[in-house]
């Protein structure tokens, strides 16, 4: 059997290891860009859509939040329709240093993708899409407590 779950590991764990090296000198560690760049670009997502789109669970998306809240990235606004809600936007701070974020995250793919043509470039993302999306279902059912079959 390939081992292309071990590639992809490996890939994510290299990048996340480079971007929280990189990114220590905005006070950023630990994954905490992630969510840093879906705020800036869902602005007003709530918590429980940015935990489900990163794929983590809501107790490790409350932590990074805080931090990012702590460190003046972002901030938290009543919903005006419900004031249990609470949605996430970027601050004057977490909009400087967005600019940064996404020149590394196109650096990075541009350097993962060197010496792939246009249409190899499509194909690798549908591929990585549809393994995402085999995966989800199982992560859906894992969150709620169910078993998987082997």
């Amino acid at each position: 059997m390939d081992d292309v779950l071990r590639e992809i590991g490996m890939i994510a764990r290299a990048l996340d290891s480079i971007s929280n090296i990189e990114f220590k000198e905005h006070n950023l560690t630990k994954g905490q860009y992630l969510y840093l760049v879906r705020i800036y670009e869902y602005p007003g997502i709530i918590q429980e859509k940015l935990a489900e789109m990163i794929k983590v669970d809501r107790t490790t998306a409350a932590r990074s939040i805080k931090k990012l809240e702590t460190e003046g990235f972002i901030e938290k606004k009543d919903d005006h329709h419900n004031k249990k809600i609470k949605k996430l936007f970027p601050t004057e701070k977490g909009r400087e240093v967005y600019p940064f974020l996404r020149r590394e995250g196109d650096h990075s793919e541009k350097a993962a993708l060197t010496g792939f043509s246009e249409q190899e470039r499509e194909e690798v993302f549908q591929f990585v899409q549809r393994i995402r999306k085999n995966i989800e279902g199982d992560w859906e059912a894992v969150k709620k407590g169910k078993k998987r079959e082997y």
